[in-house]
């Protein structure tokens, strides 16, 4: 299975907005607008509206074509040209690149809970695995967790840097409770997919988000945090048909992406603070002239260890053509639940060098996990 993802290209802050309120079914929504982004304010709920242990997954939007080779070296274009942050630091306006940080790494643990059946059998099987080599998209998928000794005894990485800082989201969407992925990319900021936190064009969010990074088999390795605004473009929040390919609306979009604030606790103030955050940049950086780039995909995909254990592929990826929106396709096994999962270059702890020469800046985030398809045309 192959999957895409567009770059988070310019995290900007500007002045001015306009404030309406918007009355839905459930509760009102304050939103603002900003040009190509909408802010809605989430009103603080209960915890225990939230189903931890039971979650479905949110299923990942499926396109029904495959694409078989890039047509073009589409540049893929700015999808969040405007963004305004209670939390979003100062100085970093217009800025090529910003890096992260790896956090204290100091844990407190909440448990959460261990699901009381198997998985439905359905559940984020919504693909069909390909053998590795069949398409043209070098990729291998496997737990995050290692293993040492004879006897192969897992050792988790959910609660080192860089994994620690991205986790599983929750979410309500009527009574049932839901899944997909997020990362951090600054103290108190996560980023994850549009559909993760709204229906395209239906101007309304889901509700009740909970971000826990560092998710593993039913613990909360560093709390479990609440959203309080969620930034959506104007034109996925909307509907807007520019902004999606006219034969899978809503699906195959540039703009399927979207940063959540999270309401602020008493020490730490914000996870990234234990956990760390992302780095990120913007303007087509990380791809060849040939539009290629390689990229290490995290989520949560239900599929693979019932979603209680982080995966990671490490795959090849190509821009394809504008008739995809210039999406970014690589090759994968995650499915349902891994959407709004990282895709980052230069992933790991960098060495240290003795030569000659730079390093790139590590631990980057360049999109997030947003549709999937399966090939026919591979047998």
């Amino acid at each position: 299975m192959r999957q895409r993802f567009f770059f988070i290209t310019r995290l900007i802050t500007i002045l001015g907005c306009t404030l309406t309120i918007a009355a839905t079914s459930v509760q009102a929504q304050e939103i603002i607008n900003k040009g190509g982004v909408t802010g809605v304010k989430v009103t603080p709920t209960n915890k225990q509206n939230v189903d931890f242990i039971t979650a479905r997954v949110r299923a990942l939007p499926k396109a029904p074509m495959s694409v078989s080779a890039q047509t073009g070296q589409d540049l893929i274009q700015n999808l969040v040209n405007q963004f305004q942050s209670s939390v979003q630091t100062s100085g970093e306006v217009d800025a090529g690149e910003t890096a992260g940080f790896e956090g204290d790494g100091t844990a407190d643990p909440v448990e959460l809970g261990m699901p009381l059946s198997p998985l439905d059998a359905q559940e984020g099987l919504e693909f069909q695995s390909q053998q590795f080599g069949l398409s043209t998209h070098p990729f291998s998928t496997a737990r995050a967790d290692l293993t040492s000794g004879p006897t192969k005894v897992p050792t988790p990485t959910n609660t080192t840097y860089p994994y620690r800082a991205t986790g599983k989201l929750f979410f309500t969407i009527g009574s049932d409770t839901f899944v997909c992925s997020g990362s951090l990319i600054k103290r108190g900021l996560v980023v994850t997919a549009a559909h993760c936190v709204t229906d395209y064009g239906t101007k309304k969010l889901f509700a009740n988000f909970r971000f826990v990074p560092g998710y593993r088999q039913g613990q909360a390795p560093y709390r479990v945090w609440a959203a309080s605004r969620v930034w959506i473009p104007t034109g996925y929040f909307n509907g807007a048909a520019t902004q999606c390919a006219p034969t899978v609306p809503g699906v195959v979009c540039k703009d399927d992406i979207a940063v959540i604030e999270l309401a602020p606790q008493t020490n730490p103030t914000y996870p990234g603070t234990s956990t760390g955050w992302y780095g990120y940049r913007w303007n087509q950086w990380g791809f060849t002239s040939a539009g290629l780039t390689q990229v290490t995909q995290l989520g949560y995909p239900v599929a693979l260890d019932g979603g209680l254990l982080m995966q990671r592929t490490d795959s090849q990826g190509f821009v394809a053509s504008a008739t995809l929106m210039s999406n970014t396709i690589i090759g994968t096994r995650m499915t349902g639940g891994s959407s709004g999962g990282p895709w980052l270059n230069n992933f790991g702890i960098q060495p240290v060098g003795t030569g000659t020469g730079t390093s790139a800046t590590p631990n980057i985030v360049v999109g997030v996990t947003s549709w999937g398809y399966t090939d026919a045309a591979l047998k």
